[in-house]
């Protein structure tokens, strides 16, 4: 790596919070009924991480998807905070991060109340000096208008700025705002896929993330 990272920046489900099942259960809820017999998780992983009402025209074909949207919201709070948690080795390496000096932050197709909600709750809010949520962008990951507008807030170079995620539309979303792209192999939607999308690493987990900073060596 040319440049020193300056600036991390982390997608919230499926990257550093795990809300997978949550996800998926939302939405099967919300859908029930609206889709054909037969719908089920497979159908739901390779679409998480586009906004909600995108994924819900997606999965019944239907424009006005408001009353689904209101069902999903409604069930993935009244389950959440029995149904969220942080990967594995999360909660350690965030303050290591801020504490070599990193600006830290969230981009995320998530809308900011929940997205908050979320990093209280498991104890990182503190450590997120930006965050970037659904409700202040005109345009969702994949434009690149997030994860400018994260870097903007934090004065940050894309060239020293890393996006990390667990879908596509993180990766082309980092692309395009000119940040470094960076997966992580616990995605659902599997490792390949994202270096398929263009990810210039794949964290296999949350100890590569200081190597990859340059803030700790590589012990092995």
């Amino acid at each position: 790596m040319n440049q020193a990272i300056t600036t991390v920046l982390f997608d919230l489900d499926g990257t550093i919070i795990d809300t997978n099942e949550l996800i998926i259960e939302s939405v099967l809820h919300a859908v029930q009924g609206v889709v054909p017999e037969g719908f089920n998780r497979e159908h739901i992983i390779p679409k998480m991480g586009l906004p909600l009402a995108m994924q819900m025209r997606m999965f019944t074909g239907l424009e006005d998807v408001d009353e689904l949207v209101r069902r999903y919201r409604e069930y993935n709070l009244r389950r959440h905070d029995e149904m969220v948690s942080l990967f594995p080795g999360v909660a350690e390496t965030v303050p290591k991060l801020k504490d070599a000096g990193l600006n830290v932050g969230i981009v995320t197709t998530k809308m900011r109340d929940t997205s908050r909600r979320a990093l209280k709750l498991l104890g990182i809010l503190p450590y997120m000096d930006v965050i970037v949520a659904l409700d202040d962008v005109q345009h969702a990951k994949p434009h690149p208008e997030p994860v400018q507008k994260a870097m903007a807030a934090l004065g940050a170079e894309p060239a020293q700025t890393l996006m990390i995620g667990d879908s596509p539309v993180d990766i082309e979303s980092a692309l395009q705002a000119g940040a470094i792209p960076v997966g992580v192999a616990w995605s659902l939607k599997g490792e390949a896929v994202l270096r398929e999308a263009g990810a210039a690493y794949v964290l296999n987990s949350m100890d590569d993330l200081p190597i990859i900073c340059g803030i700790e060596a590589e012990s092995r």
